[in-house]
């Protein structure tokens, strides 16, 4: 049985970055596998954020193999995320993989989607898997009409999600950098 749902937001806010996500892992279509996941981490020795929803198995994989991208291009976000994405267009096995992740370091954020492209989100904002639209909404409304900080902004997005999505959940974890 598939193990999935998550939402993850992300918020760039002044020379702060922000990626939040809740703690749900689905089992099917309606049972609570686990509560209490955490979704997103640092990785490449603190400088990067990465937060990743769908599969459970496939978040991981591709999580690792951007973390080896990354040393390989130097650190450089951008790069490691164009060579993540050539490989998982061209690898039969990657290609199959049911995932979608936003990294981010100082300068750049990026959604790696499944089918291999490459996001630059506008607005400094953005936000995958099932509570998605719901936490970009929100995020986008508090970033214009808020001066809060990108960690408070992408976690209030989740609280609005975690109101209104059936599979995200209130227990939030968040990296910031």
């Amino acid at each position: 049985m598939k193990m999935m749902g998550t939402t993850i937001c992300a918020v760039r806010r002044g020379n702060q970055v922000a990626i939040a996500g809740d703690g749900q892992v689905t089992m099917g279509e309606n049972t609570v596998f686990k509560s209490t996941a955490k979704k997103v981490r640092r990785i490449y020795n603190g400088q990067v954020a990465v937060g990743f929803a769908g599969s459970v198995a496939d978040a991981f994989s591709l999580c690792e193999r951007f973390e080896e991208k990354l040393t390989q291009c130097g650190g450089n976000l951008e790069r490691a995320a164009v060579s993540l994405a050539q490989d998982w267009r061209g690898d039969q096995v990657a290609r199959k993989l049911e995932s979608m992740m936003i990294v981010a370091d100082r300068h750049s954020m990026l959604v790696l989607s499944g089918n291999g492209e490459v996001i630059d989100p506008d607005g400094g904002v953005a936000a995958i898997g099932s509570g998605g639209n719901f936490a970009l909404a929100a995020a986008r409304a508090l970033i214009e009409n808020t001066d809060l900080s990108a960690e408070d902004i992408a976690v209030k997005a989740l609280e609005v999600a975690a109101s209104i999505c059936v599979f995200t959940n209130d227990h939030i974890s968040v990296e910031t950098i």
